[in-house]
């Protein structure tokens, strides 16, 4: 018999209308899914309601615990795993919003959605969301989201919001997983994927945090203040710009990028970043925040 894996610490009154999922791992480029589910159990107010045994999920030598040392001595340590939270918000169909925060699982896919979605059953929720990210030969100015859902309607007010549906055949995550096993059982799915510039590694997106943030507002319902992010990104941005200027080599690269942009071809563009062959990362550039 397998060992509980999601354990609740209380139901909360109110009745959400949907869960939000982002996950660490493979699908989480720029921490783009981290970072939003993070922004929004802060921003909401969310409360913790359920935390996830990593015992059942998780291998430590793949997805090793956090320590805290200080001063040679051991103060904490910190195992992989996750957590639901509640807000308690009004919205369309509901009075609050449900949110995951989790590291992605290395093992008993099934069970964790299993089990997921049985706290999902319990909350009342309809419409789960999941929010992945990956890298792409795209520009640090797009914003550009893909999506899958599960009904036409859904595919069309996304279109609404030049959100495009994908067209894919290879590896998956735990989102598609979670996306799958949730629309066998009736609840409404969508998996939004944001396509980040690969040389941007290093540095938050805070631009396309606000672009997720903005329709995940609109998908669910609830109103949500973006200007804190717009500021970081105008800062950042601003820093990358400086970058690119006295940089020969990234100038060169986005310049690439650009043009082939303009062309119209996607593919075109990824063989623009191919032929220069480096990442660059930001980091070992941008001042500290």
């Amino acid at each position: 018999m397998n060992e509980q894996g999601i354990h609740i610490d209380h139901l909360p009154e109110v009745r959400p209308s949907a869960l939000i999922a982002g996950f660490d791992g493979w699908g989480n480029a720029l921490s783009v899914s981290r970072a939003m589910v993070s922004y929004l159990i802060r921003k909401l107010h969310a409360e913790q309601i359920a935390w996830i045994n990593p015992e059942p999920f998780y291998r430590y030598d793949e997805n090793r615990p956090n320590v805290h040392i200080d001063a040679g001595r051991l103060k904490m340590i910190t195992p992989p795993g996750g957590s639901f939270h509640v807000s308690q918000i009004e919205l369309e169909g509901g009075t609050g919003i449900a949110i995951l925060r989790a590291s992605e699982p290395n093992l008993r896919w099934f069970q964790f959605v299993d089990e997921t979605l049985g706290l999902c059953s319990d909350l009342g929720i309809k419409t789960i969301i999941n929010v992945g990210s990956m890298y792409d030969d795209v520009l640090h100015s797009d914003r550009i989201i893909s999506c899958i859902a599960s009904n036409e309607e859904l595919l069309f007010r996304l279109g609404q919001k030049n959100v495009s549906p994908i067209s894919y055949k290879g590896p998956g995550g735990i989102h598609s997983t979670l996306h799958a096993e949730a629309q066998k059982r009736g609840f409404h799915c969508v998996s939004l994927w944001c396509h980040c510039p690969y040389y941007l590694q290093g540095a938050t997106h805070f631009g396309m945090l606000s672009q997720v943030a903005s329709l995940l507002s609109f998908l669910c319902g609830f109103d949500l203040d973006v200007s804190e992010l717009e500021a970081s990104w105008k800062e950042l941005k601003k820093q990358i710009q400086d970058l690119i200027v006295e940089n020969p080599e990234l100038s060169a690269m986005i310049s690439g990028l650009r043009k082939a942009k303009v062309r119209g071809s996607w593919a075109s563009m990824k063989d623009a970043g191919i032929k220069n062959g480096k990442i660059i990362q930001l980091k070992d550039f941008l001042e500290p925040s």
